[in-house]
């Protein structure tokens, strides 16, 4: 059995002397174990870092073996994403949260989804609305998918601001009035009938709203614990965005 995809480093654990299990995602064959040999030596250490992106080609005798991963680089940014926390986070974080798919699942746009985001991890603001529709990505990809493009109690494509908790629809301001207290705030940048930008009230929201969903789906009836990196993630996110909210704008002569 042999084959060749584009993946991306999530971990690597030791095994034996100088040899090393890959964690990767890869494209076309979803998140995937292998054995690379001389994974240890002082030239794939630098390779076989989290968010690196690099070819595998697979080998083993029979396809439900581990098999081994022959690695070749091809964009190496594990650098450049531990300059900042937000970044550090953001690859555990979602490492973690491919970890919920079964293994070798093919889920294609999430690596591209994965692609976009590490290249986008230096910018709070990007980097935080990108990770909650990546967590959005996950809970449909799960099965628990969340429907935000119109009004459950009206069929109404415009207003949304909430989301029920019970359903995971989106609901219109007027229909959900009345149960306002236990309604989940639908932050704007994910309503469809608003085009905005998020900033830091919608992108906490934003994460109220996933985290929800995630416990209550995943993480609850799983016997689980969210990553100790999401939290990370999410206070660094936040914390960088506010700071870039507070920084006067630059005057024009």
């Amino acid at each position: 059995m042999q084959w060749q995809d584009r993946a991306i480093i999530l971990g690597v654990k030791r095994h034996g002397e100088t040899s090393v299990i890959a964690e990767v995602m890869t494209r076309e064959r979803g998140r995937h174990l292998g054995m690379v040999r001389s994974g240890r030596s002082r030239s794939m250490q630098p390779v076989l870092q989290p968010g690196n992106e690099v070819e595998v080609t697979w080998r083993a005798r029979l396809d439900e073996h581990l098999g081994e991963f022959r690695v070749e680089p091809l964009t190496l940014r594990a650098a450049r994403l531990m300059e900042t926390a937000t970044a550090v986070y953001g690859v555990q974080a979602m490492g973690a949260l491919l970890r919920l798919l079964p293994e070798r699942d093919p889920h294609p746009h999430l690596f591209e989804a994965l692609e976009v985001i590490l290249d986008n991890l230096h910018n709070a603001a990007d980097a935080g609305e990108l990770f909650v529709r990546f967590e959005l990505s996950v809970l449909n990809d799960l099965g628990f998918g969340l429907d935000l493009n119109e009004c459950a109690a009206t069929g109404s494509r415009t207003d949304l601001v909430y989301v029920s908790p019970k359903s995971g629809r989106a609901v219109s301001r007027d229909a959900g009035a009345p149960w306002a207290e236990k309604m989940l705030a639908l932050p704007p940048f994910l309503s469809t009938s608003q085009n905005r930008a998020a900033d830091y009230d919608s992108l906490n929201a934003a994460f109220r709203l996933t985290a929800f969903f995630l416990h209550r789906h995943v993480y609850e009836p799983r016997g689980v614990e969210a990553s100790s990196a999401r939290h990370g993630f999410v206070q660094s996110a936040l914390k960088a965005l506010k700071a870039s909210a507070a920084q006067p704008e630059e005057r024009t002569a």
